[in-house]
């Protein structure tokens, strides 16, 4: 006995780092595509500005991410995590493909024909989303997909500024990268991830432990295993996903509040309510890369043991004190200038990444293999659900605004002009009249901060 225990503990520290960073880029994969489709959405209002592309394509994501994820759980101790795994990450490469394929096709043309195809691609992403999401907990990997690609944007979309044509073709590059990339991913895990030994280590402990989700990626990594009626009856041991929610409600409702306020915000406040500032058009992507920062740096606080909130109630009190940022929110986007809204975005960032990685790594604890894949599937289920309550109480934020979205309006003879200048402003609305007004009212909206004018045609 002694000599099997000394012979697993240096098995269990091989190919420990070759892991973590196939761990690392299986989370990146997760979410990539997805948060390509957020940080392009400077791209998407030039193409569609009456659509509201970041609130729009969020709210039509989400419930085929949610109801996926839904059935995914209920089943999730039948479904073999190898084929859910592979089915996500092909589906994924396959819709990046087909989004950058619509942009070729189309030549980037607006329309509604393209937006519905957009809006088709958004669903399959929730799809895919519930697939991966549910079948592996990737945390560090899963904010450094949104980091990543929001600096890549803002590479790309530097690069490309000055040439005619500069924000598709940057758009254009950012998939081509995000699509190869995910390509890349499915090879990881078909190949390499389940020969790892570490990995299999403790693919072998959860079989044992009476885990039937396990056996394709063992037998891929080499070890076969046929003990069903074992592991069935040690299937029924365990406890069930309802007796596992009501121990866990509390960690259940932290999530949901964590996301339901972060998705209130980000992206659509973000896109369309904060003003342009003198960043102009970089604005939006800046407080979308400082979101993704400071979340992934976030995830790695709890590192370190004196740092990591554990009491049950003391997280439920910070969830609960975040809340606090929506009037921040709004007063700053109304009184304040860009640098505080960077530093509170940084902030809603961090308390996002800090609190999701400690309600998550404390929630399994004491459980076993199968239990522990049970409750990670009902959590999941719960970010999906807050994210969905998220996305959908971001419109709140458009209740009083004098103009929905930056085009004219023919209905009130109204236009909004992203210049600082009200010249520009008169001159849009003298174009986009067919017949000469009487006269043309110049007025500021009521956010200080935003450099809109709208000019009325009386």
């Amino acid at each position: 006995m002694k000599e099997s225990s000394q012979s697993e503990a240096p098995r269990r520290l091989e190919g420990k780092h070759l892991g973590m960073a196939c761990c690392w880029a299986l989370g990146l994969a997760t979410l990539v595509t997805w948060n390509c489709m957020l940080t392009i959405e400077d791209y998407y209002y030039k193409l569609f500005p009456n659509y509201h592309p970041a609130r729009l394509l969020t709210l039509i994501y989400m419930p085929f991410a949610v109801v996926s994820m839904a059935i995914l759980t209920y089943y999730e101790s039948k479904i073999d995590t190898r084929k859910r795994n592979l089915s996500g990450l092909i589906l994924f490469f396959l819709s990046s493909l087909l989004l950058l394929l619509l942009d070729l096709a189309s030549s980037g043309k607006g329309g509604i024909g393209n937006f519905i195809g957009i809006c088709a691609i958004a669903c399959s992403f929730g799809v895919a989303d519930a697939l991966l999401q549910g079948g592996m907990s990737y945390l560090a990997g899963l904010a450094a997909s949104g980091f990543l690609i929001s600096a890549l944007r803002l590479l790309t979309k530097a690069a490309f500024e000055k040439s005619p044509d500069g924000l598709r073709k940057g758009v254009i590059l950012f998939l081509v990268i995000s699509t190869f990339f995910e390509f890349l991913c499915i090879l990881v895990y078909a190949f390499l991830f389940p020969k790892l030994p570490i990995v299999k280590y403790y693919r072998l402990k959860a079989s044992t432990e009476g885990s039937n989700t396990v056996s394709a990626d063992l037998a891929a990594g080499g070890i076969h295993i046929n003990h069903g009626d074992e592991n069935e009856a040690k299937l029924h041991e365990r406890l069930s996903n309802k007796e596992l929610f009501f121990q866990n409600i509390d960690y259940a409702v932290d999530l949901i509040l964590i996301f339901v306020l972060s998705l209130s915000i980000v992206p659509g406040f973000i896109y369309e309510d904060t003003g342009s500032h003198q960043l102009h058009s970089w604005y939006a992507l800046v407080l979308i890369t400082m979101y993704n920062a400071c979340d992934l740096i976030s995830r790695y606080i709890p590192l370190v043991e004196f740092l990591k909130l554990k009491s049950r109630k003391g997280l439920m009190i910070a969830v609960l004190s975040r809340f606090l940022l929506i009037p921040a929110f709004y007063f700053t986007a109304k009184y304040s200038d860009q640098g505080w809204m960077i530093l509170l975005i940084s902030f809603l960032g961090l308390t996002t990444g800090y609190l999701t990685v400690c309600v998550v790594t404390e929630a399994p604890i004491g459980y076993k293999g199968p239990e522990q894949n049970a409750l990670g599937n009902l959590l999941v289920l719960c970010v999906l659900c807050g994210v969905f309550a998220g996305v959908a109480l971001d419109w709140l934020w458009l209740i009083g605004e004098e103009n929905e979205g930056g085009h004219y309006l023919p209905s009130r003879g109204v236009v909004r002009c992203e210049e600082e200048s009200p010249l520009v402003a008169l001159v849009a609305s003298l174009v986009g009249k067919y017949k000469k007004p009487k006269g043309i009212m110049i007025k500021r909206p009521r956010c200080r901060s935003s450099h809109f004018f709208s000019a009325k045609v009386l």
